[in-house]
């Protein structure tokens, strides 16, 4: 082997660490603000649905909780955010590679049962916009309703890559919808990010109709899909500059998923924990 070659060798694996790392960095940030997301979710609607007190879910805002006399959309409400503890945590344990590896069992019953929670929130949460009116404004039904049915396509192509055993196009689907899935929480996260750089918000209104939030509930998901795609572009490149540059931008994402987290933590769900 030439100097040359050596030193493209150790620049490739230098790429790669530095991608790992951003990775890494990253998904400790998201595991972080989703474990915050899913104790707020059971202390708040878990503890009050246990308890039948229902009409306290509307303590914490919302577009529209609790509904006296809509059995059905009651229900929906409940089994659409009682299930988001499940679809969270159950994502995160599928992206850990110990467990992958070491209990190959549990990851496919875990990964079975998250589809199956999945399917069931997209399908319950289009109907709780469209049937509920559980909207502020279309353009805010229109982008959560994306999200829904990207939810249900990148499951489908998921499991049916897993059925075919080509195993490096379901971990890629999966991870992608695990991305669409935390479609909810990504909004919240890059809300307060939002919030925080700007110190108040510009170009948000409270029909979720401005331009920020325009950008902001299309961008919850399509922005994450797109830094993975650029990750994944990355992962099969021997270009050195690419590792690096996309490791950047995970580091930047990190960056502000580490902010809007803290502030979905202090403002949005602290006081129901």
């Amino acid at each position: 082997m030439t100097p040359a070659d050596r030193h493209r060798q150790r620049g490739r694996s230098t790429g790669r660490t530095l991608l790992r790392r951003s990775a890494t960095a990253w998904f400790t940030v998201a595991t972080a603000g989703q474990a915050a997301f899913v104790w707020m979710i059971v202390a708040h609607y878990g503890r009050k649905t246990l308890t039948g007190n229902l009409l306290a879910w509307n303590e914490k805002p919302l577009i529209k909780g609790y509904v006296a006399g809509d059995g059905a959309g009651n229900a929906m409400f409940a089994v659409h955010v009682l299930l988001a503890t499940f679809v969270t945590a159950g994502g995160l344990l599928q992206l850990v590679p110990p467990i992958r590896k070491r209990a190959p069992a549990l990851h496919r019953w875990v990964g079975r049962t998250f589809f199956v929670v999945a399917i069931v929130m997209a399908l319950s949460g289009l109907w709780l916009t469209w049937v509920r009116k559980t909207y502020l404004s279309l353009i805010s039904a229109l982008a959560v309703s994306i999200d829904g049915l990207l939810i249900l396509a990148f499951v489908a192509v998921a499991w049916r890559a897993a059925l075919r055993r080509d195993f490096l196009a379901h971990r890629q689907w999966a991870i992608r919808a695990f991305m669409v899935v935390n479609g909810v929480w990504f909004l919240r996260v890059g809300l307060m990010a939002w919030v925080l750089i700007t110190g108040g918000g510009i170009g948000m209104n409270d029909s979720l109709s401005g331009p920020a939030d325009i950008v902001l509930q299309f961008g919850a998901y399509l922005i994450p899909v797109a830094v993975l795609e650029a990750y994944f572009l990355a992962q099969a490149s021997d270009a050195r500059s690419t590792k690096r540059m996309t490791a950047a931008l995970v580091l930047i994402m990190t960056a502000i998923t580490l902010l809007g987290a803290i502030g979905a933590v202090a403002f949005m769900w602290w006081p129901y924990m």
